[in-house]
């Protein structure tokens, strides 16, 4: 091939490579896949519409909430060897609609969806001793770093509790690729790291606390899909419990008919 030639046909190859990358821009970012593996599952209450979820010294509680007149907002115990849901707390439907919980040394701290009240019981009787003001306009997710108390409200918002006086202490906008994150919904503490649900969708984010950027995503879709197999008018995944003795995951949904114990197999 001539020189000249030559040249000519490089200088459109390379034309044309620009061109596309103009037309089509550059690829957008992607969160890094947080890859798991199923360990087992276990019968879950149907009527549960699961908004809370946590293990607390060896057990796995729920909370749940009451959308209509046929659901209760509980708060109990699942025997995983049985599928027995063991009731400690009831809230009167008409009044509250239950939400996260977080137990904190001798307390156990419950949000409510949109009363903009919390309450607050005895981690051994379960009996209220009190309430707390919640300053957001929604009450989603509850969880703790040990020093702090964490809440979500549906937003891309995190905020920090003090828990001598349940009052903000400070927040945080979550971010996923430079973009405000928002439906952020149940919470879990691992590792350093904040873990949510995001709503409608089968996703939970892991949040770096520091500056509330993503830095990883965990896709549940062949556990929702499961769970819809087998109870189609099942409702969203919903509910995530770190066992830090174990290293296991505990995963629901709203009225999903079991919880998926699973492992993180890329940290």
């Amino acid at each position: 091939m001539k020189p000249a030639l030559f040249t000519i046909i490089s200088i459109l190859i390379l034309y044309s490579c620009n061109s596309t990358e103009e037309e089509n821009g550059p690829s957008a970012p992607v969160t890094p896949a947080i890859k798991y593996k199923e360990v087992n599952y276990f019968l879950h209450d149907t009527t549960l519409f699961t908004e809370g979820l946590l293990v607390h010294e060896g057990q796995l509680f729920e909370s749940t909430g009451s959308p209509d007149i046929t659901r209760r907002s509980l708060i109990g115990i699942n025997d995983l060897k049985t599928g027995n849901f063991i009731k400690k707390v009831e809230l009167a439907n008409k009044d509250h609609f239950g939400e996260g919980i977080v137990f904190f040394k001798d307390k156990l701290y419950q949000l409510t969806y949109k009363n903009q009240v919390g309450f607050i019981y005895d981690a051994k009787t379960y009996k209220e001793i009190g309430q707390f003001k919640n300053s957001n306009k929604e009450g989603w997710g509850f969880t703790t770093d040990g020093t702090n108390l964490i809440m979500s409200d549906g937003t891309d918002s995190l905020t920090y509790l003090n828990p001598n006086d349940l009052k903000p202490a400070r927040k945080i906008s979550v971010t996923e690729n430079g973009v405000a994150r928002d439906s952020l919904n149940e919470l879990e503490y691992i590792r350093g790291y904040i873990y949510a649900n995001i709503w409608l969708t089968n996703n939970i984010v892991k949040i770096n606390p520091a500056d509330g950027k993503v830095v990883g995503k965990l896709d549940l879709s062949q556990l929702a899909f499961k769970a819809m197999l087998l109870r189609p008018d099942c409702d969203v995944l919903n509910g995530i419990a770190y066992d830090s003795t174990t290293d296991f995951i505990y995963v629901t949904g709203k009225l999903w008919p079991h919880i998926y114990q699973i492992q993180l197999t890329a940290k």
